[in-house]
């Protein structure tokens, strides 16, 4: 699968674009602000039906304008797929595929796979743990096409619970058959959500090891740890010994919706003990592993889109993750650096063919 062309209309800081793309190693450099994150941007809300970095779209209409549209071809099992995305103000997101709108917005994800690194994700490490399980569920969705559903069906019933558990502490009145029915049914959401996650980790976590010792040439040990509740007691079992708890906190303090993915570095925290340069690299490793999973799982090689890597990490693992994503298991690549003649290096000592794009002020041509 790859991206032939991309045409933007009012996108961000672009009033309009139209590319053609290598199948291979595509290049966006420019000064910082210049619009080559926005670029990747694009991109990704042909795969995955929204932005990376900001969930509301009428946010991502350029400034005095009333509609932004993104369109693209793909190339998809030798079949052109034609991807089209609309956002006017106030009006519900159009979302098309060969001119024929989704349904359920559902229905696309996992069908143009994409991975995308950016200096964002360090907020897998700094922020709480709803990021990181929503790193866990993002991959799983591209892949599972019924895990959404379980997600969203166990997050109504918690949704359900813990208004029970407020009106109990309001009323007075606790009607235990009506949580022991919500009880039920939040356990049969959360055990398969529990099953699709730890299968997920067991099979995630070596490809992990894998790409960080690479990278790294095996100088720091680390670990990522898959945390669950349900992994000591049966979920059924958990919910019964925290009804009480519950009932003084007015919410459900047991379930999958807890569950932790922990970074670890040399036995310590990564995020109080890993250097910025570490941190990059394990966040690197995660998102090339996350690649990896997906290429495997899916049958074909999803989008990678690199944004500002090269930042922070030294010469030498620069070289070493070059080499490694424009190996023959890797397909199409998209890159932004503000340094044009440091990517032309890069790629000149690994003998690589890349199509470089000159970005500035949300103007684009090749450079």
């Amino acid at each position: 699968m790859w991206l032939k062309n991309i045409t933007l209309l009012n996108f961000k800081n672009y009033t309009d674009a139209d590319l053609h793309f290598s199948e291979t190693v595509n290049v966006f450099t420019g000064n910082n602000g210049a619009g080559k994150t926005n670029m990747l941007d694009a991109i990704h809300y042909l795969c995955l039906c929204k932005s990376y970095f900001n969930p509301i779209d009428s946010q991502q209409i350029k400034t005095n304008e009333e509609v932004f549209m993104i369109q693209g071809d793909f190339d998809r099992n030798e079949k052109n797929e034609k991807i089209s995305c609309g956002v006017k103000r106030n009006q519900k997101k159009q979302f098309k595929r060969n001119k024929k709108e989704y349904d359920k917005l559902a229905d696309h994800i996992g069908l143009f796979p994409v991975v995308m690194v950016s200096p964002y994700d360090v907020n897998l490490i700094m922020e709480g743990s709803e990021e990181r399980r929503k790193f866990i569920d993002n991959v799983i969705s591209q892949t599972d096409a019924h895990y959404l559903d379980q997600l969203i069906t166990y997050n109504r019933i918690l949704l359900n619970r813990n208004a029970l558990l407020k009106q109990i502490a309001i009323t007075r009145k606790y009607d235990p058959t009506l949580l022991e029915i919500l009880d039920e049914q939040l356990v049969i959401a959360g055990n398969k959500i529990f099953a699709v996650r730890k299968a997920f980790m067991d099979e995630f976590i070596p490809l992990f090891n894998q790409y960080y010792t690479y990278i790294t040439e095996n100088k720091e040990i680390v670990e990522l740890n898959y945390q669950s509740q349900l992994n000591d007691a049966s979920f059924e079992e958990l919910l019964k010994k925290s009804v009480e708890k519950d009932r003084i906190l007015e919410r459900t303090t047991t379930g999958i919706h807890k569950d932790e993915l922990a970074f670890v570095i040399s036995g310590m925290p990564l995020k109080k003990f890993g250097s910025q340069g570490q941190q990059k690299s394990f966040l690197i490793a995660l998102k090339i592993a996350q690649y990896a999973y997906l290429s495997k799982n899916k049958g074909f090689k999803p989008l990678l889109l690199l944004d500002d890597i090269f930042d922070k990490l030294d010469d030498n693992r620069v070289q070493k993750l070059m080499q490694m994503v424009s190996h023959h298991d890797f397909g199409q690549i998209f890159i932004t650096d503000t340094g044009k003649e440091r990517v032309k290096s890069i790629f000149e000592k690994i003998e690589v063919d890349v199509t470089l794009f000159e970005v500035d002020n949300g103007t684009i041509q090749n450079a």
